[in-house]
């Protein structure tokens, strides 16, 4: 399959060849701001996917020159385009003319943001960065840091400074970016006979609680408390069981002993008494 659609049917480019498709994208006439303003309109207007299709197949040049510039995140490039292209098709559909900016600067957001979480999901498999500030963060030490060697904590102070975060957070990020995804089996040699190394994280992370046998149990445990709670709540009267139900059993704001003394016009002191004596029952029967 085409890795990128987005080239017309009629345009003969090579499948799976990015040199061909990067040539292709820069043969594409760029539009001048009227004809960009006219086709934007008339996707605006009239919902018109001939204009938008012109107007994302003249941008494509674009997504392929900031997709470059993420090339030294170990990903393949014509994976980061195909994500860029995505971020620029969600730009034309959100695209207003009338505001006075060109596509193209209203684009370059969404088409980082696509390859930014693109990066993020497949840089390692466990997400390096989560937060909003840990994705900033994890790009902007990629751009300033000059190599592979780890960070002084001279460097890391000045990093922190020039970006304006605590110490911390450079050195907590500064060691995500050196982890590595570990193997949880056994590292065989070349014959598969023997292991090289001590034991894989495989040997103890085994969870007790996935036992089917234990699963059921305690499911089964749970099923026989909650139909035991029920059958003891039908022997208690019924402002006994009102009362609990509305203090402990209840999805909602826990109704307070006043609010129930006002209700039945008897004292708090009153209620509590009920309440205790009706979950004394409730143990006893249960």
């Amino acid at each position: 399959m085409n890795r990128f659609p987005l080239i017309s049917a009629s345009v003969a480019v090579p499948i799976g060849s990015l040199d061909a498709y990067m040539a292709m994208v820069n043969r594409i006439p760029l539009l001048s701001q009227e004809e960009e303003y006219d086709l934007a309109k008339d996707y605006l207007e009239n919902n018109s996917l001939e204009a938008a299709k012109k107007l994302v197949l003249a941008h494509l040049r674009y997504v392929v020159k900031i997709a470059r510039g993420y090339d030294g995140y170990g990903l393949q490039i014509s994976d980061l385009i195909q994500e860029g292209n995505i971020g620029l098709m969600k730009a034309v559909k959100r695209f207003d003319p009338t505001m006075g900016v060109r596509l193209v600067s209203f684009a370059v957001h969404w088409i980082k943001a696509e390859i930014h979480d693109f990066i993020i999901r497949n840089w390692r498999i466990v997400k390096v960065a989560t937060t909003k500030a840990q994705r900033k963060l994890f790009f902007n030490l990629r751009k300033v840091k000059k190599g592979l060697n780890w960070l002084t904590h001279r460097e890391m102070s000045d990093i922190a400074q020039e970006l304006n975060v605590p110490v911390g957070d450079v050195k907590e990020m500064e060691m995500r970016l050196h982890a590595h995804d570990a193997d949880i089996h056994y590292q065989m040699d070349d014959d598969e006979q023997t292991t090289l190394a001590p034991p894989f994280p495989l040997h103890y992370l085994a969870d007790a609680e996935a036992n089917p046998e234990v699963q059921f149990a305690k499911a089964d445990h749970g099923a026989r408390s909650v139909d035991g709670l029920r059958q003891a709540l039908t022997k208690l009267d019924v402002r006994s069981r009102d009362i609990l139900e509305r203090r402990w059993l209840t999805e909602s704001a826990k109704v307070t002993l006043e609010d129930l003394a006002k209700e039945y016009g008897i004292s708090i002191e009153r209620v509590r008494q009920i309440e205790k004596a009706a979950m004394k029952k409730l143990k006893d029967w249960i």
